[in-house]
């Protein structure tokens, strides 16, 4: 080899050591400062956003990650945003991948901030502050840190078409983090946050771990926190990973509050009025799956429990899962199906109830159907025993209830009633306007002794009803689909027996009513007993309205109209035995659902009574001739009866 070669080899030899040689001599005597000027432009060139750097600039060799330190360190925010900077903060210390820095990408595997002002803000069009394009649209462009250490910061975060503000305020303490050994001396971070969630007022506070676990997905974040949001309270310890994402939560949750309905701003899920709640279980996700597992609580006097889930991945998301319950208050029901409240004891008397606005009885709140295409759900509620203020004898509940693009169904809806059976289906359809919903409803088995404990149907009374009832109407609530409706209902009762006292009474006959009263009720057969209805607009006319027994036969007229919830109706009985002192006046039943009014026919009986007394002047045995009840009346033909009430399906309307 030639000398020159040689020298040529030596000196570019010498060059290569010598530059970090002279690098490294550059930076003991100057320092980082130099690079900030650079670093600053470089910023301002990709994103658009200024970037200072105040105080002194240092780096920390090490492979595959360096560190570089930076004092009075500010970012701004576009120029779109509320609040000038993005981070102002004393110090950063932020950890640099070399090995992605290498391949064009930057990666900050860990940040660190001491007494940090972080806002963030999240508008219209997709705008985020966090991302680092220059429309900062681009999720592709987020801020890449997978960990974030906040010393005494304060972070704001807004979402004005969210009606969401929310400012925290974190340090980090000597103290174990949620979920740690207690013994161990990991340092964890409290907080505390105000504001507003969804326009729900938010105060929270809780702990985590130093180290927010912002992108990492390898490593759970340990959290405990407790929360009011708007009437909802909320307690919750366990691990999240990737706070950024909630790619996986396990969660033990409380939740409390005035109304399920309340919690929509929380979880995002329709879920109907109720009165006060509490619930605690466990909540889980995996992937686009929620669960709330082996939950336990109360709605107003009814126990609830099991588990239901989420599923994200469809074109809604869909609700699945199954409820019980041992004691299930359908009182707690109402608010669900539009019944208004009970007011408070003592409200009315104190001016506070609704005296101006007519008593309804039939529920006439609408339903909330716009948050219906929202969700989709399939659920099954299952109850032991039903309670209800009237103690209508309600038992073993099994529903589904299936929600399907506005559509709901419950099928099917099954109790115990009476010691029988009740089945139905019923619909309601959003997506026709205005709501329109159907029910085709079964009895059987029905025992007549025991179904309505409050009214004196004889205790002695025996036989079973059966019955069939479809309906359809529309309208914004349940009350006023029944206003509307069209349908038939057909109630039967066949070859049972009733309380004697209870028949006499209703044919008037005084002597038999007093001595029953003396002696003691007995039974007497029941031939039959039908209720047969046609609907139309809302008014039940009836077609047939028969009690048929041994000793009189009791026939009924009129209607029932279900837009004012009114009672038109008239029943008068036919004797089938003599009674020496028997009234034999029709009696109308009048007056509206909440205050019916049972009325006498006073007229004849003040004509019975006029001729009674003239009689009477005359020869006082024939007081007794226009009160005398010869009998014998006729059998019905309850086979007739029968077959017309049981005749399938409504008629068709014109």
């Amino acid at each position: 080899m030639k000398r020159p070669t040689l020298k040529w080899l030596a000196a570019t030899l010498l060059a290569v050591l010598a530059l970090p040689l002279l690098a490294a001599l550059w930076i003991s005597v100057f320092g980082w400062n130099w690079a900030r000027g650079p670093l600053q432009d470089l910023t301002s060139e990709k994103t658009g956003r200024e970037l200072r750097i105040a105080g002194d600039l240092d780096v920390s060799f090490a492979w595959p990650v360096s560190r570089v330190r930076a004092q009075a360190v500010t970012f701004a925010n576009p120029a779109w945003a509320t609040a000038t900077q993005m981070v102002d903060t004393e110090v950063a210390e932020i950890d640099v991948d070399l090995r992605q820095l290498l391949r064009g990408r930057l990666a900050f595997p860990e940040v660190r901030f001491t007494r940090p002002r972080v806002f963030l803000e999240q508008a219209s069009g997709g705008r985020k502050t966090w991302l680092l394009d220059r429309e900062q649209t681009d999720e592709s462009k987020p801020l890449p840190i997978g960990h974030v250490l906040l010393d005494r910061g304060e972070v704001t975060y807004i979402d004005a078409s969210r009606h969401t503000a929310i400012h925290a305020e974190l340090s980090t303490l000597d103290a174990p983090a949620a979920g740690a050994d207690p013994g161990s001396a990991a340092r964890t971070l409290v907080f505390k946050a105000t504001g507003q969630l969804q326009g729900e007022a938010l105060a929270a506070h809780g702990s985590g771990g130093a180290v927010l676990a912002w992108l990492d997905e390898s490593r759970p974040y340990p959290l405990q926190v407790k929360a009011t949001l708007g009437r909802t309270q909320a307690q919750a310890e366990g691990s999240v990973t990737s706070l950024l994402e909630f790619t996986a939560v396990d969660l033990q949750l409380a939740l409390k509050g005035d109304s399920l309905d309340s919690l929509f701003p929380v979880i995002g899920l329709v879920l109907p009025p109720t009165p006060a709640y509490r619930t605690e279980g466990r909540l889980v996700r995996s992937g686009a799956l929620w669960r709330y597992e082996k939950f336990a609580g109360r709605v107003g006097r009814s126990d609830l429990a099991g588990t239901l889930q989420v599923d994200t991945s469809g074109t809604r998301p869909l609700l699945s899962g199954a409820v019980a319950s041992r004691r299930l208050d359908l009182a707690d029901l109402g608010p669900a199906v539009g019944a208004r409240p009970s007011p408070p004891a003592g409200a009315a008397a104190k001016g506070q109830g609704n005296a101006a606005r007519p008593v309804r009885v039939l529920p006439d709140l609408p339903f909330d159907t716009a948050r219906w295409a929202r969700l989709d759900a399939d659920v099954e509620l299952s109850a032991a025993t039903l309670l209800r203020d009237e103690a209508l004898p309600l038992e073993d509940l099994k529903l589904r209830l299936l929600l399907q693009d506005r559509r709901l169904t419950l099928d099917p809806l099954e109790f115990g009633l009476a010691g029988g059976k009740m089945k139905g289906q019923v619909t309601l359809d959003s997506r026709a306007e205005p709501l329109r919903g159907t029910a085709k409803v079964q009895l059987r088995g029905v025992k007549l002794g025991r179904l309505l404990p409050t009214v004196d149907l004889g205790k002695a009374s025996i036989g079973q009803l059966n019955g069939d009832i479809e309906l359809s109407g529309h309208g914004a609530s349940v009350g006023r689909m029944l206003a509307t409706a069209d349908g038939r209902l057909s109630l039967v009762a066949e070859n049972g027996a009733i309380s004697r006292l209870l028949m006499e009474q209703v044919g008037l006959h005084l002597l038999e009513i007093l001595q029953l009263k003396l002696t003691g009720d007995e039974t007497v057969r029941l031939h039959c007993a039908v209720a047969d209805f046609d609907v139309a607009g809302g008014v039940m006319e009836a077609r047939a309205l028969v009690l048929d027994t041994a000793v009189n036969t009791v026939i009924g007229s009129g209607r029932i109209d279900l837009r004012q919830e009114a009672f038109d109706l008239t029943v008068e009985s036919h004797t089938k035995v003599t009674s020496l002192v028997a009234l034999r006046s029709p009696i109308h039943v009048k007056g509206s659902f909440d205050k019916p009014v049972v009325e006498l026919d006073t007229g004849r009986i003040a004509a019975r009574g006029a001729g009674a007394l003239l009689l009477g002047l005359l020869n006082p045995l024939l007081a007794l001739v226009p009160l005398f009840e010869s009998g014998p009346g006729a059998d019905s033909d309850c086979a007739k009866l029968v077959r017309n009430a049981r005749a399938a399906g409504p008629k068709a309307r014109p």
